[in-house]
């Protein structure tokens, strides 16, 4: 898991929670509190996978192209960071005559393949207007 997860979800729930459905990378920034560039990078995603699309100019800024009640968790995890449940280094080495370590990596593969499909159904099953909802409860 990365923060680009929760900061696309965070930025998805805020313009879903405005008025236009719509906010500049600073004001999305200020909301998440990270800096504009961040946000325009998460949000470069997004767009080009029709969560959000943009208003240039003055005023512009992201705009939600989806019904919040459309847009599942599950859909952006896969956009923005699927795959991530797999830590960047194994144990074990392929070449080690020893059955655990020269298999172990294989395995902990497929775990964590596993582990991310499951992950990415329970997240599908949750929607940003769901998160919305919860939040304006707390």
């Amino acid at each position: 898991m990365n923060s680009e997860f929760t900061i696309a979800v965070h930025s998805l729930v805020l313009l879903a929670h405005l008025p236009d459905h719509m906010a500049s990378s600073q004001k999305i920034a200020d909301n998440v509190s990270t800096n504009p560039a961040r946000i325009r990078k998460i949000m470069s995603y997004l767009r080009k996978h029709g969560f959000v699309r943009t208003k240039e100019g003055i005023g512009g800024g992201y705009i939600l192209q989806r019904d919040p009640d459309e847009i599942t968790l599950g859909q952006i995890y896969r956009s923005v960071s699927g795959g991530t449940i797999k830590p960047n280094w194994c144990s074990g080495d392929p070449e080690e005559e020893c059955v655990v370590a020269s298999n172990i990596q294989l395995v902990m593969d497929e775990v964590f393949e596993e582990t991310d499909q499951y992950f990415s159904a329970y997240l599908d099953r949750i929607s940003i207007a769901s998160i919305l909802k919860k939040v304006k409860q707390c």
